[in-house]
Protein backbone atom coordinates (compact mmCIF):
# COMPACT_ATOMS: atom_id res chain seq x y z
CA UNK A 1 0.00 0.00 0.00
CA UNK A 2 1.03 3.71 -0.82
CA UNK A 3 1.21 5.56 2.51
CA UNK A 4 3.12 7.92 0.71
CA UNK A 5 -0.39 8.83 -1.16
CA UNK A 6 -1.99 9.41 1.99
CA UNK A 7 0.30 11.10 4.10
CA UNK A 8 0.80 13.95 1.39
CA UNK A 9 -3.12 14.15 1.15
CA UNK A 10 -3.38 14.67 4.45
CA UNK A 11 -0.27 17.26 4.50
CA UNK A 12 -2.25 19.07 1.31
CA UNK A 13 -5.63 19.10 3.46
CA UNK A 14 -3.70 20.57 6.45
CA UNK A 15 -2.54 23.55 4.25
CA UNK A 16 -5.46 24.40 2.54
CA UNK A 17 -6.29 26.94 5.45
CA UNK A 18 -5.23 27.71 8.68
CA UNK A 19 -8.37 26.75 10.71
CA UNK A 20 -7.40 23.03 9.77
CA UNK A 21 -6.38 21.55 12.51
CA UNK A 22 -6.40 17.78 12.03
CA UNK A 23 -6.72 15.91 8.76
CA UNK A 24 -6.74 11.74 8.57
CA UNK A 25 -8.08 8.99 6.22
CA UNK A 26 -9.37 6.05 7.03
CA UNK A 27 -9.91 2.88 4.87
CA UNK A 28 -13.40 1.03 4.90
CA UNK A 29 -12.99 -0.99 8.03
CA UNK A 30 -12.02 2.79 9.79
CA UNK A 31 -7.85 1.39 9.42
CA UNK A 32 -6.06 5.26 10.44
CA UNK A 33 -4.06 5.45 7.53
CA UNK A 34 -2.07 8.30 7.35
CA UNK A 35 -2.55 11.86 9.43
CA UNK A 36 -1.68 15.04 9.74
CA UNK A 37 -1.91 18.16 11.95
CA UNK A 38 -1.24 22.09 12.03
CA UNK A 39 2.14 23.20 13.18
CA UNK A 40 2.69 23.98 16.62
CA UNK A 41 -0.92 22.16 17.64
CA UNK A 42 -1.31 20.35 20.58
CA UNK A 43 -3.69 17.50 19.44
CA UNK A 44 -7.09 16.92 22.12
CA UNK A 45 -6.93 13.59 21.57
CA UNK A 46 -4.21 11.00 22.33
CA UNK A 47 -3.06 8.31 18.88
CA UNK A 48 -5.08 5.66 20.52
CA UNK A 49 -8.12 8.26 20.75
CA UNK A 50 -7.67 8.94 17.36
CA UNK A 51 -7.62 5.43 16.03
CA UNK A 52 -10.66 4.90 18.14
CA UNK A 53 -12.83 7.56 16.28
CA UNK A 54 -11.85 6.65 12.75
CA UNK A 55 -13.29 3.45 13.06
CA UNK A 56 -16.63 4.94 14.25
CA UNK A 57 -16.63 7.76 11.41
CA UNK A 58 -16.39 4.86 9.40
CA UNK A 59 -18.83 2.31 10.73
CA UNK A 60 -21.05 6.08 10.76
CA UNK A 61 -20.36 6.22 6.95
CA UNK A 62 -21.69 2.79 6.26
CA UNK A 63 -25.06 4.01 7.82
CA UNK A 64 -25.37 7.23 5.74
CA UNK A 65 -24.47 5.48 2.60
CA UNK A 66 -27.81 3.57 2.82
CA UNK A 67 -29.54 6.55 2.81
CA UNK A 68 -28.04 7.35 -0.80
CA UNK A 69 -30.59 6.11 -3.12
CA UNK A 70 -33.55 8.59 -1.34
CA UNK A 71 -31.30 11.46 -0.13
CA UNK A 72 -28.31 11.30 -3.08
CA UNK A 73 -24.55 11.38 -3.15
CA UNK A 74 -23.01 12.45 0.28
CA UNK A 75 -20.53 15.09 0.25
CA UNK A 76 -19.90 15.22 4.15
CA UNK A 77 -21.47 15.38 7.24
CA UNK A 78 -20.19 17.83 10.31
CA UNK A 79 -20.28 17.76 13.85
CA UNK A 80 -20.18 21.18 16.53
CA UNK A 81 -18.17 19.99 19.64
CA UNK A 82 -17.67 22.71 22.04
CA UNK A 83 -13.89 22.86 21.41
CA UNK A 84 -13.33 22.08 17.70
CA UNK A 85 -15.88 21.05 14.32
CA UNK A 86 -14.99 18.02 12.83
CA UNK A 87 -16.19 16.54 9.58
CA UNK A 88 -16.17 13.46 7.80
CA UNK A 89 -15.93 13.24 3.73
CA UNK A 90 -16.44 9.65 2.14
CA UNK A 91 -14.58 8.47 -0.81
CA UNK A 92 -16.52 5.76 -2.54
CA UNK A 93 -16.32 4.40 -5.87
CA UNK A 94 -18.52 5.04 -9.02
CA UNK A 95 -20.98 2.42 -7.24
CA UNK A 96 -21.25 4.53 -4.26
CA UNK A 97 -19.06 1.74 -2.31
CA UNK A 98 -16.99 3.14 0.64
CA UNK A 99 -13.09 2.95 0.20
CA UNK A 100 -12.02 6.06 2.62
CA UNK A 101 -13.06 8.63 4.90
CA UNK A 102 -11.50 11.37 5.15
CA UNK A 103 -11.35 12.88 9.20
CA UNK A 104 -11.01 16.86 9.54
CA UNK A 105 -11.15 19.46 12.55
CA UNK A 106 -11.37 22.74 12.43
CA UNK A 107 -11.12 25.43 14.74
CA UNK A 108 -14.40 26.34 16.65
CA UNK A 109 -14.99 29.48 15.81
CA UNK A 110 -14.38 29.06 11.85
CA UNK A 111 -17.87 30.80 10.67
CA UNK A 112 -17.25 29.69 6.99
CA UNK A 113 -16.67 25.82 7.58
CA UNK A 114 -18.67 25.24 4.89
CA UNK A 115 -17.00 27.24 2.88
CA UNK A 116 -14.01 25.82 3.76
CA UNK A 117 -15.12 22.33 3.08
CA UNK A 118 -16.87 22.91 -0.42
CA UNK A 119 -14.21 25.03 -2.42
CA UNK A 120 -11.02 23.97 -1.05
CA UNK A 121 -11.18 20.27 0.93
CA UNK A 122 -13.50 18.69 -1.37
CA UNK A 123 -11.97 19.77 -4.63
CA UNK A 124 -8.34 18.24 -3.69
CA UNK A 125 -10.35 15.03 -2.65
CA UNK A 126 -12.13 14.99 -5.96
CA UNK A 127 -8.47 15.81 -7.70
CA UNK A 128 -7.20 12.83 -5.83
CA UNK A 129 -10.24 10.33 -6.17
CA UNK A 130 -8.65 8.23 -9.05
CA UNK A 131 -5.79 7.66 -7.31
CA UNK A 132 -7.24 6.47 -4.37
CA UNK A 133 -9.53 4.70 -5.32
CA UNK A 134 -6.79 2.60 -7.43
CA UNK A 135 -5.04 2.07 -4.49
CA UNK A 136 -7.96 0.76 -2.61
CA UNK A 137 -8.53 -1.81 -5.22
CA UNK A 138 -4.61 -2.72 -6.28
Amino acid sequence: MDYKLFEDLCNDVIALDSSLRFAGIADEDGRLLASSFRPGLQPLLSSEERAQYAITAATRQFTRLRWEYLLGKIVYACSHYAKLIRATIPITDSAGRLSYVLLISMDKRTANFHEIIMKKVVPLVSKNTSRLLKEAHA
